[in-house]
């Protein structure tokens, strides 16, 4: 019978049964940079840890059994991931993205991957068709599930279909969402993105980043390259990424709890102008997110009436922490504009439909009733500093 994701985040069943590493519960940090040969000719499968060590080589085949993957391999952060992944690509060749990614994501593709020879298509992929971008040197569709920071849902099956009909590679970043609510592989994406930094890790502790894949030959040539380039996660970053999934499960469900009130209780507010968090019915992606996914996470996105409103809020938060990043315990908010998508050209910014007045936000797993009564104290001030009135 097929295990659950909460149990396949706390048992890995090739180690079931096994009293290894002296019976060690918690899989043992391999602090070593290198490895004693029995002898000439003969290895006890790890010569460096640049190559392989066993923390980092457990913590792939977690991530490769909770995504219903072949191949994981872990890098020194999502950046490191998709900047691996660019390396699959010649110049000449084409990718159609989507246009709403994150800023980092953007970065890479306009100043590096660019400047490489590889050109970019960058669409909606939730409203335009990508058949319409697809050129004889395409290679990849490259998407976000749901998108970083506006929500944008896509049918990641019948883009798959698409990718499948052209024999292009689709490639879904899946951090949002995490494992937990969403596997693309199961979908037909080809390749899965993992910012392990965020939900994986989930303590605001450390940087990782993941690439997943079910095929054996798009796994050959990124364990190729990882040997070549190199960029692989630390043991001790590994351990703390493993010591994350076990509590991933109830980490989404009572973060995505608390999202859902929150999204409700800021509709009701006079001076938000719209709130963006796809669990929400009024949602454009919320049927196709019920069809594809086991949840709607924790991330929304909402826009005030005005900067000075934004500000103000940013200003005054205290338990929630004004801060980039996203998916740990703690409730953080953004400000995309300074943040997350500081350096992406003001008229990607307008695309995508980011304003002063955006604010994104990853909750956390705090007593939501805490959440909401500060988020309404920092109204009330707010209200009172601008317009004199609570």
């Amino acid at each position: 019978m097929e295990r659950g994701i909460e149990t396949k985040c706390l048992h890995f069943e090739g180690n079931e049964g096994s009293t290894g590493n002296f019976g060690a519960v918690s899989f043992p940090i391999y602090q070593t940079a290198t490895y004693a040969h029995p002898g000439v000719g003969q290895s006890t499968g790890y010569d460096y840890s640049r190559l392989q060590n066993p923390t980092k080589e457990h913590l792939e085949k977690v991530v490769a059994s909770i995504e219903n993957g072949t191949h994981a391999f872990t890098l020194s952060s999502g950046m490191a991931a998709i900047s691996l992944l660019m390396e699959l690509f010649h110049p000449g060749n084409h990718l159609i993205t989507e246009a709403d990614l994150y800023g980092g994501s953007i970065r890479l593709f306009r100043n590096v991957s660019e400047k490489n020879g590889i050109s970019f298509s960058s669409i909606d992929c939730s409203q335009e068709d990508p058949e319409k971008y697809i050129r004889e040197n395409t290679k990849a569709i490259f998407i976000e599930m749901p998108t970083n920071p506006m929500m944008r849902v896509t049918d990641i099956a019948h883009l798959a279909d698409i990718a499948r009909k052209h024999h292009l590679l689709l490639i879904v970043d899946n951090t949002f969402l995490s494992p937990y609510f969403q596997n693309p592989l199961d979908l037909g994406a080809d390749v899965v993105v993992h910012s392990g930094t965020k939900y994986l890790g989930g303590h605001n502790d450390t940087l990782a980043g993941f690439l997943i894949t079910n095929r054996s030959d798009v796994g050959e040539q990124l364990e190729f390259i990882i040997k070549t380039t190199d960029a692989g996660l630390a043991p001790f970053d590994s351990w703390l990424i493993l010591h994350g999934i076990k509590t991933l499960g109830i980490r989404m469900e009572k973060a995505q709890e608390n999202a859902l009130q929150i999204a409700h209780w800021l509709q009701e507010q006079k001076h938000v102008m719209n709130v963006i968090y796809p669990g929400l019915s009024t949602h454009a992606g919320h049927e196709i997110m019920k069809k594809q996914a086991r949840g709607f996470g924790a991330m929304l996105t909402f826009q005030l009436e005005s900067k000075a409103f934004a500000v103000s809020i940013l200003e005054k938060v205290r338990m929630i922490q004004f801060a980039e990043s996203l998916g740990g315990v703690e409730t953080l908010i953004t400000y995309p504009i300074m943040q997350t998508h500081a350096d992406v050209p003001l008229e990607i910014w307008e695309k995508n439909g980011i304003t002063d007045s955006t604010l994104r936000l990853s909750v956390g797993i705090e007593r939501v009733e805490d959440l909401l009564g500060e988020l309404k104290a920092v109204f009330q001030e707010t209200e009172r500093e601008l317009y004199g009135r609570a």
